[in-house]
């Protein structure tokens, strides 16, 4: 596989993104989540055939760093093995779903993505935006809505399914048997109405919205953090980032699931394991930090974005979210934060309350300005 070959931005298993450190190859589990074999297998397949490091992304996805271009056809095969890779480009690509994970086995929500999966892989499924993404998030209260998502199905406050199009207040009602059908019939309307709109959420602030759309929306209220769940364990990851050996570890306490709050639900287990490399204390402060590799590893990153990290978060105060950006790209966190640093050829920029892309507060300061300036 040449450079050309490989996706800029949106990764995949079949199409990887090439970076500072090597071929970026991103996993989508189905469901979020991984047997305890898989997690095992992921980490042997990524220290043979990548450089020991893992990253989960903010739409729960598991990504392999540093794959050598000469390891990269042995690693797909290894993931095609135990279930991992889809069998088209097209159905990786259109198989972006996001699923709360609170989910029981056999209950509403692992029903409807199993069922929303299956659409989106037939032949029939609608050509959608490479970052167009679906949430299934039907637990009695929302816990996704600060996620990246364009389709979404919630539960309204009596306890209705709606369907909703990202960036309206409302949602139409549906029902379990229609939810599927309903949904797969906006994004044929979203295809058909976009015009160069990326996003359900643009489309619908130019002034465009579906019809039927009448069911108020609860507002979730849902703080994600380190700690005991009806589930399993939450565990955060600095950064998102983990070693091989991490993720070997905790595939000894359980199968495992991916939120896309950078951290991961080890499922039943009792107590929080004590594992190198893992966040426990939900007041740690790197779990405010979002920020993407930087630096050398991400060729557009214009400068070091970890080890700013690292260095600000003894000072963030009482400061809820800072997002720490190589470009202005962000896509470690496209929407707005309190607190955005963006790296530029001179140094950093800060944006209070926007994205890595809007104006700036301060421009060209040093690392050691920023714990000044925050």
């Amino acid at each position: 596989m040449s450079g050309s070959d490989a996706s800029e931005r949106y990764p995949g298993a079949l199409h990887p993104m090439v970076s500072g450190d090597g071929l970026v190859v991103r996993l989508r589990p189905y469901n979020g989540r991984l047997r305890r074999a898989q997690a095992d297998g992921i980490a042997s397949l990524a220290a043979a055939h990548g450089n020991g490091f893992l990253d989960l992304s903010s739409g729960g996805h598991l990504q392999i760093r540093g794959v050598r271009e000469q390891s990269y056809r042995g690693l797909i095969e290894g993931l095609r093995a135990m279930g991992l890779v889809d069998a088209t480009p097209r159905i990786e690509r259109l198989r972006n779903i996001l699923v709360m994970p609170f989910w029981q086995p056999g209950d509403e929500t692992e029903a409807l993505a199993a069922e929303l999966t299956h659409a989106l892989v037939n032949d029939d499924a609608p050509d959608l935006p490479d970052a167009f993404g679906f949430a299934v998030d039907t637990g009695r209260k929302p816990v996704l809505q600060s996620a990246d998502a364009d389709i979404r199905l919630e539960c309204d406050a009596g306890g209705g399914l709606v369907l909703v199009a990202d960036g309206m207040t409302t949602g139409k009602p549906v029902s379990e048997k229609t939810a599927v059908s309903e949904a797969m019939a906006l994004a044929r309307w979203f295809a058909d109405n976009r015009g160069r709109a990326p996003k359900m959420k643009s489309l619908i602030g130019a002034g465009t919205a579906p019809q039927g759309h009448f069911v108020p929306r609860q507002t979730s209220d849902y703080v994600p953090a380190p700690g005991g769940t009806p589930n399993g364990a939450l565990l955060g990851l600095a950064f998102g980032q983990m070693g091989v050996d991490t993720l070997s570890s905790l595939a000894k306490h359980g199968g495992l699931r991916f939120t896309p709050w950078r951290l991961i639900l080890v499922e039943s287990a009792r107590q929080l394991p004590q594992i190198d490399g893992l966040i426990s204390d939900p007041s740690h402060p790197l779990l405010r930090i979002t920020a993407c590799a930087g630096a050398p590893h991400c060729p557009r990153a214009l400068n070091e974005t970890r080890s700013v990290g690292h260095r600000l978060a003894p000072d963030l105060g009482s400061i809820q979210t800072v997002h720490i950006s190589g470009c202005a790209l962000g896509c470690a966190h496209p929407g707005p934060a309190p607190v955005t640093i963006t790296a530029t050829k001179t140094g950093y920029d800060m944006i209070k309350n926007g994205t890595a892309a809007d104006t700036p507060v301060r421009t060209g300061l040093s690392p050691s300005d920023l714990n000044n300036a925050i």
